[in-house]
């Protein structure tokens, strides 16, 4: 999730944990535990584009880390607050709730987290909430707001913690039963249509939990579609894109490559934009892709060597994005 969701997250967890102890502390440190497991994030200054997206949330989202890293902060804030009265045992809780809920959250979106790093580097990806839904963050977001203005001794700071964290729990179940919906009508198109995918996966669409992105694999290529929860119509309209591997085969920096093939976890395509190779991760959806067949795709790595692939993850998430475009987004949220 982004960095201000796991930062108002995190304040609440603090104070429902720590509050009665640390005071107003626990709301700071609560949100900066949420977020240490982004530490990751310090190895884009000396590793490559293509290993940096492998690195982030590898070990340090994993259930090791958490094991390990959450008595070592303990102790340390055991000997740094030691007028608070918290022991070591709560301390251990208040470390370890905050790590583990940060890589747990995050597994709900298509980034993937690797929860059993270094043992195995399969990727968690529930696929059910994107990396930024703002109806996820509103609740705790207000309830940290309301948590630093309220006095300590007001009973109303247990009551926003409650609702903080209650509808943010709702809000993630919400998703969890529109993707069940989704899945189950993919799956009946696909048979309709006489589509026999390998696999597939639905994934909502930027900002929202309500219109959702599908990709199901075939043979050499991809049917791509989407689907509102409240569309009119059953049918989902897919366009097929092509794989073409045949075009990797001239790739020069073929560490690069075997690091996008591995962290895309086999969604991928590749494409020749003018005189440039790129390498699609399809996971991270099209741009625009709701508006019609034919939009590029978010995760684009250029495959020339030289070429500035910085900020790859985010570059073309909101690509065109200007009031047109977002009217026909929010049509398309309501299933026009």
């Amino acid at each position: 999730m982004d960095t201000i969701t796991h930062i108002v997250l995190g304040a609440c967890i603090g104070e429902a944990i720590a509050g009665k102890q640390l005071g107003k502390k626990a709301l700071f440190l609560g949100a900066i535990a949420q977020n240490i497991p982004d530490i990751d994030v310090v190895a884009s200054y000396w590793m490559p584009v293509s290993g940096d997206v492998l690195a982030h949330r590898g070990f340090t989202h994993s259930f090791l880390f958490v094991l390990l890293a959450a008595p070592i902060l303990a102790y340390c804030s055991h000997y740094l607050f030691r007028s608070a009265g918290m022991n070591t045992r709560r301390w251990v809780l208040f470390w370890g709730v905050q790590l583990f809920i940060h890589i747990f959250i995050d597994a709900f979106n298509a980034y993937g987290t690797g929860w059993f790093e270094p043992f195995s580097h399969y990727r968690v990806s529930f696929n059910t909430m994107f990396v930024a839904d703002p109806l996820f963050t509103l609740w705790p977001a207000m309830a940290t707001v309301a948590l630093l203005v309220l006095k300590m001794t007001s009973r109303k700071r247990i009551a926003w913690v409650r609702i903080g964290l209650g509808l943010s729990i709702l809000y993630l179940l919400l998703g969890i039963s529109f993707k069940l919906f989704i899945d189950n009508d993919v799956e009946k198109n696909l048979h309709d249509k006489g589509i026999m995918a390998e696999r597939y996966f639905t994934t909502p669409t930027p900002l929202n939990n309500m219109l959702w992105y599908v990709v199901a694999q075939k043979d050499s290529g991809y049917y791509i579609g989407y689907r509102s929860v409240v569309d009119k119509k059953q049918d989902i309209d897919f366009h097929f894109v092509c794989r073409n591997d045949s075009l990797l085969k001239y790739v020069e920096n073929k560490d690069a490559l075997n690091d996008l093939l591995r962290f895309s976890q086999g969604y991928y395509t590749a494409q020749m934009w003018h005189d440039t190779l790129v390498f699609n991760d399809l996971r991270f959806g099209e741009m625009l892709g709701w508006t019609g067949p034919g939009s590029r795709f978010v995760f684009h790595y250029y495959l020339r060597q030289g070429a500035d692939n910085k900020m790859i993850v985010q570059r073309g998430r909101f690509t065109g994005w200007d009031k047109a475009a977002i009217i026909r987004f929010l049509r398309r949220i309501k299933g026009v």
